[in-house]
């Protein structure tokens, strides 16, 4: 079945061949990639490397020049460009500029390549499942999300100068959209209350906040100068002069000896013994610990909350129907990278990682992020 038949063509950006199972021998001369024998034309690459590159100069905020390195290798154009647009940078060399231009291209390219051939894979993983989404299904959808982010019809204007986008181009990411969230959806599974209850008894600690107290301590080397501490608060000496003079635990010495929020598992495990076991104001020790002898007093217990099922049911939902989702997408990207990688060719120059034989460069610049908005 003819994709031209089955899907609404891209138009003028993105060459769709005669069918999904034809098997292209190379990259035609005037595009930068085949998939399964339909190309990815120059044009096409060249005017969303425009978009990307607006999208790359706004992050710098108003008034930053596109550049645009879209004539590798030898990126004469961006290299002209950049000597006019940026007077910071007019004296460079050549080969500085080139470098420059070389890295901004490795950096949009890959992402404009991941988009023209994914958008290319999930069409034809869509043929092959039966998905149809309509010319009117794709309006309806842009209209919503026009309406929603554009109140007026001279703002959409103004986005569609300041980002490169054409009308054309919104209808393709709107319909990619909803191409992608119909292969998503036939992998989609109810959350049931089963599920949930076994969640919430699986991660029972993060429903609720442990037991802790604060406490006054007084660390010493040995249990006489423990006792010695000890017999000086009970004679009315402020816990700031006791632990100043007797404390060895430089945390809490020059404090009053304050520790607060101790919860179980996150001290001496003798300290923690006696601050669990002991009421509150009452002064306690000599206690033998990891580090020394503790003399203690409990200033404050916090008992342990617990939230029911009931209570965190709503939020596990929300939580297994995220963690769903996310098992969805990699099924759907991993069935098309099956489907497609292999008969996605790609000229030199222009390889990624959606590209059959791709091997990574041993080095790489790390992609620099680009806006994709959609009305």
């Amino acid at each position: 079945m003819k994709l031209r038949r089955t899907l609404t063509a891209l138009g003028a950006f993105f060459a769709l061949g005669a069918g999904i199972s034809a098997c292209g021998s190379g990259v035609p001369g005037n595009s930068v990639a085949d998939v399964a024998g339909n190309p990815i034309t120059v044009q096409a690459f060249n005017h969303w490397m425009y978009v990307a590159a607006k999208g790359n100069a706004s992050q710098g905020g108003a008034g930053q020049p596109v550049i645009v390195p879209n004539d590798p290798p030898d990126f004469a154009n961006c290299i002209a460009q950049a000597r006019k647009e940026i007077p910071a940078v007019a004296k460079q060399s050549d080969k500085q500029l080139k470098s420059a231009c070389q890295s901004l291209f490795t950096s949009l390219s890959s992402q404009v390549m991941d988009f023209l051939i994914r958008g290319y894979w999930y069409q034809a993983d869509a043929v092959k499942q039966h998905v149809h989404i309509t010319d009117a299904q794709v309006q309806k959808e842009f209209n919503t999300e026009k309406s929603q982010q554009y109140p007026t019809e001279s703002a959409f204007q103004t986005f569609l100068k300041q980002s490169g986008y054409t009308l054309q181009d919104l209808l393709f990411r709107v319909r990619l959209n909803l191409i992608y969230k119909a292969l998503i959806a036939k992998h989609h599974q109810t959350v049931t209350d089963k599920q949930i209850s076994a969640y919430y008894f699986s991660h029972a600690t993060q429903f609720g906040t442990p037991a802790t107290r604060n406490l006054r301590i007084v660390l010493t080397k040995s249990a006489s100068q423990a006792n010695a501490a000890k017999s000086a608060l009970q004679r009315g000496k402020s816990w700031d002069a006791v632990a100043k003079k007797y404390s060895t635990d430089p945390a809490t010495k020059n404090k009053g000896g304050v520790m607060t929020n101790v919860s179980q598992g996150t001290t001496d495990k003798a300290l923690e013994k006696a601050a669990f076991s002991a009421s509150v104001n009452k002064l306690i020790g000599p206690v033998k610990g990891q580090f020394g002898y503790y003399v203690v007093e409990v200033t404050k217990i916090t008992p342990a909350t617990h939230k029911s099922l009931a209570q965190e049911s709503s939020q596990i939902r929300q939580t297994l129907t995220g963690l769903q989702q996310q098992s969805a997408q990699t099924a759907v990207d991993n069935t098309a990278k099956k489907h497609w990688l292999s008969k996605t060719t790609c000229r030199g120059g222009y390889a990624m990682a959606d590209c059959s034989g791709y091997k990574a460069p041993k080095t790489s610049t790390s992609p620099t992020p680009t806006p994709t908005p959609t009305p």
